[in-house]
């Protein structure tokens, strides 16, 4: 039996909000900031070249395969315990990133920055979800959550070329701390300290193969690409991840207390909505990668130019999460869920026009931009919808859920991707193309199907339960029709 959150008063509730939410900022932003950087940590550490590509798959592993646990964990012993663990957690590991001096440091300090990124994450916004009643004022400040969580990702890039340009790529690990050691200081004091405190034991068996069946999944996706689908590196991983993810089910279904309630998924609007997430973050990771990569190696781009030629697009977004709740109250949520992938989907297919003789006014920065305004129009709305009919007793879980459909669907938007241009390259290539056209061509193919991806995730919000008015708050009689149904 879960006891529930006595919440802070008003005010607190805000403030409390705004550090939740540069919590989860910090970690998105880590998701991305060193991939501008890499070539400058390549040099400074003596990285060999698949050694590399464990600074940024080492946080992504942990993060994505502890995630779910980690969420469950808050639902368990306590939501505000487990966040300060994971924000302490991470910041150690920071700190450990920025004073790495051999590259085995490094990759560990990475790992373990996941692992407090997954505790930290998932109950982060469990407890914004209860310290905020059901209505308009969680609608806000959970389409606040998921906003500021989508400009990290952007962001990562920005402060990337910015510092490793004009300082050092250790600031970016280091640029952590101040926001750690604020957030441990003030959490304790703005929320209360028994989130919940569940009488049940661990499913054990449930976490175990949770855990290790998501990590494994995680690392097949992010070597495919490399190694290739049907190479031992990704076949054995997705073939451990398949067992032990059917094991996982088969315990849920017969255990008394489950780690995750398979009835956690009959809400309809929850389920649908995580699966739109999935598909949105497959589409924007796979971009992120490849226009990175495009600017830099076929434009040539130094890494300050690429981080300055993101924060128009970090702009839209704040635009987009700004009139996503104002155009909900208009047209309807389930308006702006279509509206919002759409939108992302046209910019999209706006970049695949790339050919290496680009100019960043006309053939980039447009499509940057209808890719940020959709996403900040969307993703608000669909953080709301995923952690709808949430309580005390599965808070960290709809969390959890919610990241782990971003997280996974990152890495199979890179796998997928990634993996789909590197073919279409090679076919070029072996039709004669030369090795910068066949490379433009992977490049294309790819971000036209990630158009097509997104112009799914428009029709999956269709699942999602029509809106309903919410309670009115108690100093206004108008509806709100920009909350989520949470009719199951």
């Amino acid at each position: 039996m879960a006891i529930p959150v006595d919440p802070p008063r008003r005010p607190a509730r805000w403030w409390a909000l705004t550090l939740l939410c540069f919590v989860q900022f910090m970690l998105v932003v880590d998701d991305t900031v060193v991939n501008v950087a890499l070539p400058s940590i390549r040099e400074d550490l003596g990285f060999s070249a698949t050694g590399l590509a464990w600074v940024v798959n080492g946080y992504l592993l942990a993060f994505g395969g502890l995630i779910l646990l980690g969420g469950r964990a808050g639902d368990l012993v306590g939501h505000r315990r487990v966040f300060l663990v994971g924000v302490a957690v991470f910041a150690v590991a920071s700190l450990a990133c920025g004073v790495a001096q051999e590259p085995w440091q490094l990759v560990v300090a990475r790992f373990l920055q996941g692992v407090g990124g997954a505790l930290a994450s998932p109950t982060a916004l469990a407890l914004i979800t209860l310290i905020f009643a059901e209505g308009a004022e969680r609608a806000k400040a959970i389409g606040l959550w998921g906003g500021i969580a989508a400009l990290g990702g952007i962001v990562g890039y920005v402060l990337s070329g910015l510092l490793t340009d004009l300082v050092s790529w250790r600031l970016v690990f280091l640029i952590n701390l101040p926001v750690a050691v604020v957030v441990l200081a003030l959490v304790p004091m703005l929320i209360p300290p028994a989130a919940t405190a569940s009488r049940h034991r661990v499913d054990v068996p449930g976490a175990v193969t949770a855990t290790v069946g998501l990590a494994a999944l995680v690392f097949a996706l992010l070597e495919a690409p490399a190694a290739g689908w049907g190479s031992v590196r990704a076949l054995v991983p997705l073939a451990v991840a398949v067992v032990l993810l059917a094991a996982f089910l088969l315990q849920e279904r017969r255990v008394a207390h489950p780690l995750v309630p398979l009835g956690f998924f009959a809400n309809r609007t929850r389920s649908a909505a995580n699966g739109t997430m999935m598909l949105f973050t497959t589409g924007l990771f796979a971009m992120f990668f490849l226009l990175t990569l495009h600017v830099q190696e076929r434009l040539d781009w130094s890494p300050l130019e690429t981080g300055l030629a993101y924060v128009p697009m970090a702009v839209t977004l704040l635009i987009g999460i700004s009139l996503s709740q104002r155009l909900g109250g208009l047209i309807g949520a389930r308006a702006v869920l279509i509206l919002g992938p759409l939108l992302t989907a046209a910019g999209m297919f706006y970049l695949s026009r790339i050919d290496g003789t680009d100019r960043y006014l006309t053939d980039i920065l447009p499509g940057m931009m209808l890719v940020a305004l959709g996403a900040g129009l969307a993703v608000p709305v669909l953080a709301t919808a995923a952690m709808s009919a949430t309580t005390a007793e599965d808070a960290g879980l709809g969390s959890g859920m919610l990241t782990v459909a971003q997280q996974i669907g990152g890495a199979v938007g890179l796998a997928l991707l990634v993996s789909l241009a590197g073919l279409r390259s090679r076919q070029m290539l072996a039709g004669g193309a030369a090795a910068d056209t066949a490379a433009i061509g992977g490049a294309v193919l790819a971000l036209q199907v990630a158009a097509g991806i997104l112009a799914v995730a428009a029709l999956l919000t269709l699942a999602i339960r029509q809106p309903r008015p919410a309670a009115p708050p108690a100093t206004s009689d108008s509806p709100d029709r920009t909350s989520i149904g949470v009719t199951s």
